[in-house]
C-alpha cells in the first residue's frame, strides 16, 4: 500500500510541477526556438558570450526570452 501512496503522490507532484512550470511562460510569446522561427521568419541567433559562456541553443533561448519578458 505505501509503494501506491509513494507513487501517486510523486504523479500527483510531478503533474504540479509541470503545470506551475508551465504557468511561469504564460507571458512568453515564443515556445520554443522552431516556435520563434515560425512566427518571425527568423532564425534565433546565439550571441557570442552564450557561445563563450557553453550555453546549449536552447539554454541561449531561455535566457533570451527571459530578458525579452524583463522588458515587458
Amino acid at each position: 500500500m505505501n509503494d501506491f501512496i509513494d507513487r501517486l503522490t510523486s504523479l500527483i507532484d510531478e503533474a504540479m510541477a509541470k503545470q506551475l512550470s508551465s504557468n511561469s511562460d504564460e507571458n512568453s510569446p515564443f515556445i520554443d526556438v522552431e516556435d520563434y522561427t515560425k512566427k518571425t521568419g527568423k532564425r534565433f541567433r546565439m550571441t557570442k558570450s552564450q557561445i563563450d559562456a557553453g550555453l546549449t541553443r536552447e539554454q541561449a533561448f531561455r535566457e533570451y526570452m527571459d530578458k525579452m519578458i524583463e522588458k515587458q
